[in-house]
Formats: structure tokens, sequence, C-alpha cells
């Protein structure tokens, strides 16, 4: 095995990695920088090489980058997308070692620009998403109420969850950066604030070649920070970005939301789309997030104590962060996560859809006050679902900042985040 710190918290991704190296020729984890990749990949790898730390393996890469394969499999080459023509060799690889499963483990926090040539890994690489820690992962949760469980029919029962708004509010300034996590709040959003400016002025030039104005990346960052969970359009961002002096254009926020998406940095929240049995019409367009909560805090350049204050933002943030922890849980059970809106304004802030087409469908309030309006837009939602064809939700369900986890009378759930699980 790999070198490995002691102190390694187990991931969700721990069991999928390993049941695709079992599967597969090669893995490839991608996810954004610092979210514990390497770390991760360690555990399982029995070599390594790392092509931004190590000068001498770039350099040999240069002439023949097939010298990176040679070691102990499975063979972790991380950052591999500083050297894209990698892929190519390790496709080669696993086909010349007729299949063989588990040769390569593949690390990177930047999708290449030309993806194309990568198509031809179906079927040898399979592909791990990997995002910050969740906060079961941290420890933060009971586990009392299991995501898969409830997907399949187990009833919400918890008990009472002691966090308050101040707890909410250092978790989200926090984030799940697992380097991080024994730092105070306000070094960590220092932490985050540098990452933010790396990402601007280098990561997003060595993604793709292209120098984009780091001041505009960092206002149009800026912009997503205040409309998280909001379906803010291009069109909206550019005029809350630009002005008079300085306008930007809808094309080029455009280009700056899909190079910030290839570096992990937002992860928006696609539309689910159910067949209706009422007149309603469902909205097309994606709920903005970053692939953490913290990094909108960053951006925004406040902290816990004023988001306390602030109580309306510190919402929209505890949304964004159960959206995080929603995904980690839903794809380790071949899940995924949308979000629901149609021209009456009724949403759901998410809907977890497993493949075989179970789903549930999940409000976030950060207090108790506004569960009522919410459970009632669930069971509005679950009325205008065409059942025949969905199939009745395995779960209608409030997630709030604190309190028990139980049934309502209605059948909609209510359960704290200090409970969930995946």
């Amino acid at each position: 095995m790999c070198p490995s710190r002691i102190d390694y918290s187990p991931r969700v991704v721990d069991d999928e990695l390993r049941d695709m190296l079992a599967a597969g020729g090669a893995v490839l984890i991608e996810g954004p920088r610092a979210c514990g990749k390497t770390e991760t990949a360690r555990r399982a790898a029995a070599s390594e090489v790392n092509l931004e730390s190590d000068a001498a393996a770039r350099a040999a890469a240069m002439i023949d980058p097939a010298l990176l394969l040679d070691g102990e499999r499975p063979r972790l080459i991380d950052e591999w997308q500083l050297r894209p023509d990698v892929w190519g060799h390790v496709r080669r690889a696993v086909d010349e070692s007729g299949g063989k499963a588990g040769g390569f483990i593949l690390a990177g926090s930047a999708v290449p620009p030309d993806d194309s040539t990568r198509h031809s890994g179906a079927g040898r690489i399979l592909r791990l998403r990997m995002r910050p820690m969740t906060t079961a992962e941290m420890g933060y949760s009971s586990g009392d109420v299991s995501l898969r469980a409830i997907l399949d029919g187990a009833r919400v029962r918890a008990g009472a969850s002691t966090m308050d708004t101040h707890d909410i509010a250092d978790l989200v300034c926090s984030g799940g950066w697992p380097g991080l996590r024994d730092r105070a709040t306000r070094d960590v959003q220092a932490a985050l604030r540098g990452y933010l400016d790396d990402t601007s002025e280098t990561d997003l030039r060595r993604a793709d070649g292209v120098q984009r104005d780091p001041r505009r990346v960092r206002r149009v960052m800026a912009s997503l920070a205040r409309c998280t969970a909001t379906y803010a359009s291009a069109r909206a961002i550019a005029v809350d970005v630009g002005d008079s002096d300085d306008p930007i254009k809808v094309h080029t926020v455009l280009d700056y939301l899909a190079a910030l998406a290839r570096v992990f940095v937002v992860e928006d929240l696609p539309a689910w789309a159910p067949s209706l049995r009422s007149k309603s019409r469902l909205r097309d367009g994606e709920k903005r997030h970053f692939v953490d909560p913290s990094l909108a805090v960053a951006a925004l350049a406040t902290g816990p104590e004023r988001l306390v204050r602030e109580v309306d933002t510190l919402g929209l943030l505890f949304e964004s962060m159960v959206v995080r922890d929603l995904r980690v849980y839903a794809q380790a059970i071949d899940a995924h996560v949308l979000a629901y809106r149609d021209n009456t304004n009724l949403e759901a802030d998410a809907i977890v859809e497993t493949r075989d087409g179970r789903w549930g469908a999940f409000e976030m309030k950060l207090g108790l006050a506004d569960i009522e309006k919410a459970a009632q837009g669930l069971l509005k939602l679950a009325a205008r679902v065409n059942v025949e064809r969905h199939g009745k939700p395995a779960v209608l369900a409030v997630i709030t900042g604190w309190g028990y986890g139980y049934v309502r009378p209605d059948g909609v759930g209510i359960i704290p985040v200090g409970a969930l699980a995946p």
C-alpha cells in the first residue's frame, strides 16, 4: 500500500472505489482540488506517481509517458490531466493485460479541454466522482436516518439533534475539506479565499490554456455566491457583474461557468423532468451551487458571525450544504440528485432518483418555522407527478438544521441534518 496518513477518515467513496477496481481495468477519480482524492486513492493503490509535485516524472513523461505506468499495481497516477496523453497509455495497458481488473487509478482536479480522446476509455476506465466531506463523514451526524434505507421504505426516526444556528454557520463556512478540518473557521476561510484566487489566476488557465481576466472571474464567482441555491441565469449574472464602465457579455459568463465546472468549483443541480398529470408545465434551467458552500462563503468574503445575523443567506447556504451531502449519499446507491420547478413556482430543493425508478423529494429548511409550508409543497408536488409513469414517492421529507426526526401524520418526514447518513 502507498503511504497514507494515520488519521484518515473513512469516505463514502471508499467502497465505490473498491468495487470499481474489482470491475474495471482502471478507475478515474475526479473532483475539486483538496477534496481528498489523493489520500483516498492511496488507500487502494500499491504504488504512485504525482505529476504535480514530481518534476522528474513530468520530464520523463515528456519523452515517454508509458514510464509513468511502471510500478506495482494498482498504480496511482495523480493529477494525470497535466499529461493528458497518459490516458491513451493507460487504456492500451488495460487492453494488453486482457482487461485485468484493478490496474490503475487516475486522479485529477480538472477535466482536460479536449475530452473527446477520452471516450476510448469506455469499458476500460470507470469514472468515480469525489466531493468534499459530508456532514456524516466529518462526524457531525448520528447516522439515524439513512438515505438508502428511507428510499427502501424505512420510516424516518431520529433522536434530537442539538445543533443550532451557530453550529450550522460554522459548518457552511468550514466546509468539507479534509486538510482544513483542524483549523479555526477564520483560518479555513482565509485558505479558501486563497483557493479561489488560485482558481481565477492559475487553475482555469492550466485546465484549458485560456487566459481569462482573474478580476472578472472573481466577480462572477461572487455573483454565483449571491445566487447560491437559486435559478439565476447567465444573463442575470452578467447584469449583476457588469457595470457601465466594465460590462460583461452573456457568452463570457457562460464561458466562465463552464471553466469553473471543469475544475469542479461549481456543480449546478440539473432539472428533474417527470411526467405530470396536471396542466402545470416544467421549467428547465439548473440550480446554482458551488461544490461546497464554504467556497460561496469565501467568494462573499463573509463569516459565521455575519451569517447568523443574515438568516436568509444562511438558509440558502444550508440548502447547498445538504445538496452536497445528498449527492455523495445518492451516488453510493447509484442514484442522482435533481431539482424540481414548474410554472406555478412549485419547487422541491432536491429530488433523489434511483436507476430503478424510485424517487424521493426533499425540501431544506434551516429553522422549524418553515416546515409546514415546505411539507405542503412536497405533498402538492407528489400529487402532480404521474404515478403510473413514476410510481409514488418513496419518501417526502423536510431536512432541517436541528430537532427530532419523525414522520408527520400526513406522511412527510422531518430529518435533522445531524441525523442524515448514506
